[in-house]
């Protein structure tokens, strides 16, 4: 049996020890690195609950409808804004994690139906639209469930961005003919023409909320066979 002296175990421990302080150290900056980007995501979820409070009773506390809308575009630009930046850091910081891919597009998913709720209780949003995305959502939470049991994050598909975009249009677009009246601006003259449009771009996300979801099986069913439950 060959001989270790002690010194040489002592010195093994020492350099193991060392190790393991250096590897906590790194892991201790990228979870604050991720904070950063989470804190941005985490912003939607509790700013989407303020919008649709606004949204229903602002005037109602006794809110100037004037300052009712100011609030809301605020609230807006900011959700979205969120949306764009929290990527934006994770990437530049080289902190993007299994984490952040599913806590981003479940942020946006809870900020933009918190918001097509609201519009389509004010008549601007086809009901069978909101319908056909909360489907879609669902379904999509169903199949990240799925990967996540094998130790898979599906990440946002091209499609999904695409949807995202125009989510977001119909979104600033409903918010925008909401918000005309509220700052003394008649929208009687051209209505059936704003209605029109806004109704147009409800139908493309309806159609793409459709498109991006076979998009996501699709990726769904090529991650499954090489994937297996851990």
């Amino acid at each position: 049996m060959a001989f270790i002296s002690r010194s040489a175990i002592v010195r093994a421990h020492l350099y193991r020890a060392k190790s393991v302080q250096l590897d906590t150290r790194d892991v201790k900056s990228h979870t604050l690195a991720m904070s950063h980007a989470d804190r941005l995501t985490a912003s939607r979820l509790v700013l989407a609950p303020i919008f649709f409070c606004i949204f229903m009773w602002g005037e109602a506390v006794g809110i100037p409808a004037m300052l009712v809308a100011i609030i809301l575009v605020i609230l807006f630009i900011v959700i979205e804004l969120s949306d764009l930046f929290d990527g934006l850091v994770a990437r530049n910081s080289g902190t993007v994690s299994s984490f952040g891919k599913l806590f981003d597009p479940f942020a946006d998913v809870f900020a933009r139906i918190t918001y097509f709720v609201c519009f389509a209780w004010a008549g601007i949003m086809p009901l069978w639209v909101l319908l056909l995305i909360l489907y879609r959502e669902f379904g999509i939470l169903f199949l990240r469930m799925m990967l996540a049991q094998r130790g898979v994050a599906m990440a946002a598909r091209s499609g999904g961005k695409a949807k995202a975009v125009v989510y977001m249009t119909a979104g600033a677009l409903s918010l925008l003919y909401w918000c005309l009246p509220k700052v003394g601006v008649p929208t009687g003259a051209f209505d059936p023409l704003a209605r029109g449009i806004i109704l147009v771009v409800y139908l493309v996300a309806a159609i793409l909320s459709v498109a991006s979801f076979i998009d996501y099986w699709i990726q769904f069913r090529k991650l499954v066979p090489s994937s297996s439950p851990r």
